[in-house]
């Protein structure tokens, strides 16, 4: 399985980097994981509806750029399914079985997801009800893909 986890901004933080590249390596053995960074549109802190939608749709034209046609894609969104860690491993193995083995998950910015990536998507998931920091979602998210395979295998958890 081809993993792309596609995401708007830059990863400042060592320590997310770090614990992001960890989840990664371990993830060698069961997919091929790419962490894809798009930048995110430069705009002033008060902003219209209009230029809300027009920063979404810029950064949202990046995103989509970065994924192919033959690829399911699943958007993390505030009102996206939340599923238990076994159900996400079941739906990821249910994708392998059934032929999609090109998947990307979508990080967007702090304002959100366009409607085009919106539509793009085959999945909305939703890891809470609360909302967390973009780039902590990355790191929460590949921990995520590689306790999915674990349980798919009926492996130990390393923690």
């Amino acid at each position: 399985m081809k993993i792309t986890i596609v995401s708007v901004g830059k990863l400042k933080e060592k320590y997310l980097k770090q614990g992001i590249a960890e989840y990664v390596k371990r993830l060698g053995p069961y997919a091929k994981v790419d962490v894809v960074e798009v930048p995110d549109e430069k705009a002033p802190e008060n902003l219209s509806e209009a230029q809300m939608v027009e920063v979404k749709q810029k950064e949202g034209e990046r995103i989509l750029s970065k994924i192919s046609q033959d690829t399911y894609v699943i958007t993390l969104e505030i009102e996206g399914k939340q599923l238990t860690s076994e159900k996400l491993a079941k739906k990821m193995d249910e994708l392998a079985t059934y032929g999609k083995s090109k998947v990307a998950f979508v990080i967007g910015g702090s304002l959100g997801l366009s409607d085009e990536v919106l539509n793009r998507s085959d999945f909305g998931l939703s890891f809470s009800n609360l909302t967390f920091p973009h780039q902590l979602m990355r790191l929460m998210l590949v921990e995520q893909v590689y306790r999915a395979f674990k349980i798919i295998r009926n492996e130990p958890y390393h923690k």
